[in-house]
């Protein structure tokens, strides 16, 4: 009986050949800490007596959340990430002098390879599977463990696997892919299970629209999302410094899934998943037809504030205005996206067309800061979560939506179709 991807991957790193529902005992390749969760894991480490890194070249400290601090609360926060990153001279430490979100910035960086496994204190981890690793969030304490012994223990998942058929249409992203997946699945439809993307349409797929599939996995209760390398996944590495050598592993052709979803991209349109949960997926057109204003637009997160994602909002506001009503925010996901958006022009239009353009952070996404919403505001959001109170007051809404919807709402105030501009 043949493996997926996920259980070859885990074999490697075992040693022998395991199952879906084995709990088996692996190594660790990258440790992902960020300013809000790695604290915990640091105090629980130090509890332990435990004075050195089984791995410290795999442990990378992103300080993404409140940084540059907001308060006295954030500052005194990321000092303790701070301070233990110098202590033990971390080689992947990465705060305000070279700043991003975290599952943007250790692609980029080279620190993600294809048969990794990676663990990270936080949900979105699962991002990195879009490079053929199996990612996932773990809590704090678990990644102590693994800081102080170099692995951790892990349930194999089985797979449920989605098959993506036909060439994307106009307006139809990654984003909008798995907000379908989401819609047909619930958010605990892939419980503890992989999600495993293939199908035709994913050669049509980008690495930014990728990430954005597979950094919603944990949207739908997967333990991970993944895709199997190809020559785009490969075009993305070659010029990158890479940690570790590359693994690439690609599930047998009789390998086992629990459930099996067939996706005709041709027939969608934009996804927007209404208040409040990423389930709550609607048409577009219901989206337009229901008449909603907007008090706020976000364009960022790990899940959309990717180069790709500038380029398609820029596309649409230049030479417009943002509604005199709405507030439009973009929120680059790494200083080198920020640095080739200015060069390309992106800000100036961003910013003549009345938007704010900040610098790299997780802030409005969580409600952290730089977006906060108000009682009762409405905001329409490139972002993974719409909850209750996500991203502000509770009685505020959050529509999720890909970067072109957004960038369309924010210049006629309500959630438009951008082709009707």
């Amino acid at each position: 009986m043949g493996q997926t991807i996920t259980e070859k991957i885990f074999s490697a790193h075992v040693g022998r050949d395991v199952k879906a529902g084995e709990i088996i005992r692996s190594n660790i390749d990258m440790v992902i800490g960020n300013d809000i969760t790695t604290p915990i894991s640091i105090k629980a480490f130090e509890d332990s007596g435990k004075e050195n890194l089984a791995n410290p070249d795999g442990f990378a400290i992103v300080m993404d959340h409140f940084i540059p601090a907001k308060d006295i609360a954030s500052a005194n926060q990321a000092k303790i990430s701070r301070d233990f990153a110098y202590k033990h001279n971390l080689k992947h430490y990465f705060d305000e002098k070279d700043m991003g979100i975290e599952h943007a910035l250790l692609p980029e960086k080279g620190l993600v390879v294809p048969g990794d496994v990676i663990i990270g204190a936080d949900s979105h981890t699962c991002t990195h599977g879009a490079l053929g690793a199996f990612s996932t969030g773990m809590g704090s304490t678990d990644i102590s463990f693994a800081l102080i012994t170099g692995g951790n223990w892990f349930k194999v998942p089985e797979a449920i696997k989605v098959v993506f058929s036909g060439k994307p249409s106009e307006l139809i992203y990654g984003k909008d892919l798995i907000l379908e997946v989401i819609r047909q699945l619930g958010v605990d439809g892939a419980l503890y299970k992989t999600l495993e993307f293939t199908g035709d349409t994913i050669g049509y797929l980008g690495m930014d629209d990728r990430f954005s599939l597979c950094n919603m996995a944990i949207e739908a209760g997967a333990k991970n999302g993944i895709i199997a390398v190809d020559d785009i996944t490969r075009d993305f590495l070659k010029d990158k410094k890479l940690a570790r050598s590359s693994r690439e592993f690609y599930s047998d052709s009789d390998a086992v899934y629990v459930q099996t979803i067939h996706i005709d991209v041709t027939k969608l349109e934009p996804v927007i998943a209404y208040p409040s949960l990423p389930s709550n997926g609607k048409p577009l057109s219901q989206a337009v037809s229901d008449d909603i204003a907007v008090d706020q637009v976000f364009i960022g997160s790990c899940t959309n504030g990717r180069l790709e994602d500038l380029r398609i909002a820029a596309k649409i506001l230049k030479d417009k205005k943002v509604a005199r009503k709405t507030r439009l925010i973009i929120t680059p996901a790494t200083q080198k996206i920020s640095l080739q958006a200015q060069k390309e022009g992106l800000v100036e239009i961003f910013i003549s067309a009345g938007a704010v353009f900040s610098n790299p952070t997780c802030g409005a996404c969580l409600g952290g800061y730089m977006g906060i919403l108000g009682k009762d505001e409405v905001c329409i959001s490139t972002t993974n979560r719409n909850f209750i109170g996500r991203m502000g007051d509770r009685s505020s809404k959050i529509y999720l939506a890909n970067s072109a919807v957004a960038a369309a709402s924010a210049v006629s105030g309500k959630i438009t179709d951008p082709r009707d501009l």
